[in-house]
């Protein structure tokens, strides 16, 4: 998509299926009539389609609105001398409302949608929209099977036939487009997976529903947004500014032989903006970390007790506990120690799965702070913290895991993957498209950790800072690609933040 580097926040906001369905309402109730709205949205697509180059187009129209879309689109194409073929899925006379007035100023014929398609240079997938509520079967599965083997491009309209605008999930079986065409604002369904991956590239087209309807989509609507510059503010220098303004952040590090994790979210805080970071560690590990360290400070550490005595220093005010630390009752007291302290606090990986199936009681440890928590689990991590509760309730989207979760542990949740969700108890969720599979590599999550530390420490309230710590993490994968390594991530982040100034 191409936009702003810095949209405003409202251009971030998603819509589900409802809210998109009062945006429509609210429309049609000011004034523009449904027909309009339909037309406006046929010409976005018919546009789109036009800039591709194509001239023999198969239009394959739906029983509903999308399918409105699509003979609106046809209507235009054949208009601008493109040799169009409409073929629809179910009965002509069944069509109704505002797609039955937009099938009747197609003049052309108009074919049966059978799963044999004809040869063509594009194919207008117009069959389903968000808004599908059932699996795919009989005819429109047979069909969607045949575009998806046709090998043909695929221009989709609002959403892949087959695909659930609301959780990104394939309702039996779904196109895979190369472009999609959708209106207003994204759905939650084009940003996660498996989504993203069959939308293609997407065009996001303005209709003329205007911000009064769109403000009354939203109004009582989760608070859902694409996550991105705009989003969050990253801190500012003064001329003023110096090393203990910038904050302090504490990374715990494991024993001897398990430090690297977190020196690598050490590198990540710094690298962020934190004005200084300390590894604390068990002293047998000192010399090991001390060995790879110059700008990071070290402090020895081998209890909860000396952690205690650590953070009678007040400047240290955000903490880092999980990565290398080692799983079970010790990391238990690491956290309700750090917790209790009122500091910053993100948690990741051994110290969320020394949690197994006891996110109640960590929720009792983090209720004991007072400037926010940060969860940052895998889906592995997440299933076991989380064992047992709603957050893991089957038929919910990964939002809906995240914002459940969010509630229950009373802290942010950044729920990783190829479609990362944050998720902050009061319900704001942004869904993270803005990064790329080279990220897959051992220690990449324990910089995310480090820079969302960092930015604690800098005061970002968690959840803007767990989204901008996504965003400047996914950043760095797109701009190394291929051969990333961990610890590439926290050098390419002077470039990162270079660009977002």
């Amino acid at each position: 998509m191409h936009e702003p580097a810095h949209p405003p926040k409202s251009a971030l906001r998603l819509l589900t299926v409802e809210a998109m369905r009062r945006v429509d309402a609210a429309a049609i109730e000011a004034g523009t009539p449904g027909l309009t709205l339909m037309q406006r949205a046929g010409a976005a697509v018919a546009e789109r389609a036009l800039a591709l180059g194509s001239e023999r187009i198969l239009v394959l129209c739906g029983p509903g609105n999308n399918g409105g879309d699509g003979f609106v689109a046809a209507r235009l194409l054949a208009e601008a001398g493109r040799a169009v073929e409409l073929r629809l899925l179910g009965n002509r006379d069944a069509l109704a409302g505002d797609a039955g007035l937009a099938a009747a100023e197609w003049t052309g014929p108009v074919g049966s949608a059978e799963a044999t398609l004809p040869d063509c240079d594009l194919i207008v997938d117009a069959l389903f929209g968000a808004g599908l509520s059932r699996d795919l079967d009989g005819p429109a599965r047979a069909l969607v099977e045949a575009v998806n083997a046709s090998g043909r491009p695929v221009l989709s309209v609002d959403v892949p036939s087959g695909l659930d605008g609301d959780t990104g999930r394939v309702r039996g079986v779904a196109v895979q487009a190369r472009e999609t065409v959708t209106f207003v604002a994204l759905k939650p369904g084009h940003l996660l997976q498996p989504g993203r991956s069959l939308c293609g590239a997407i065009t996001l087209a303005d209709i003329g529903t205007g911000p009064a309807a769109l403000a009354d989509g939203l109004e009582g609507a989760p608070h859902l947004f694409r996550n991105a510059p705009g989003l969050w503010t990253l801190p500012a220098l003064t001329a003023s500014s110096h090393k203990y303004t910038r904050g302090h952040a504490l990374v715990l590090s494991g024993p001897a032989y398990k430090t690297g994790a977190a020196r690598l979210a050490a590198r990540g805080a710094l690298r962020v903006g934190a004005g200084l970071v300390t590894v604390a560690s068990p002293a047998s590990a000192l010399p090991e970390n001390a060995a790879h360290l110059t700008a990071i400070m070290l402090r020895p550490c081998e209890s909860a007790d000396d952690l205690d005595d650590i953070l009678v220093d007040d400047r240290l005010n955000a903490l880092l506990l999980g990565p290398g630390l080692g799983t079970g009752p010790a990391t238990c007291e690491f956290v309700a120690v750090a917790a209790s302290a009122g500091r910053a606090l993100v948690l990741d990986a051994d110290a969320l799965t020394s949690f197994r199936s006891e996110v109640r009681t960590l929720a009792r440890h983090l209720r004991d702070g007072e400037a926010g928590a940060v969860l940052t689990p895998h889906e592995g991590e997440f299933a076991r913290l989380f064992s047992g509760t709603e957050a893991v309730a089957e038929g919910l989207s990964k939002s809906g895991r995240a914002a459940r979760a969010a509630e229950l542990a009373g802290a942010v949740v950044v729920l990783k993957g190829a479609d990362t969700v944050i998720a902050a108890p009061d319900g704001r969720i942004a869904i993270n498209d803005h990064g790329s599979p080279h990220l897959g590599t051992a220690g990449s999550g324990d910089v995310l950790g480090g820079l969302i530390c960092g930015l604690l420490a800098q005061g970002m309230d968690p959840f803007e800072a767990a989204c901008a710590a996504v965003w400047l993490h996914g950043d760095a994968g797109l701009r190394h690609g291929p051969g990333l390594i961990a610890e590439d991530i926290p050098e390419l982040m002077p470039a990162v933040l270079r660009d977002l100034a």
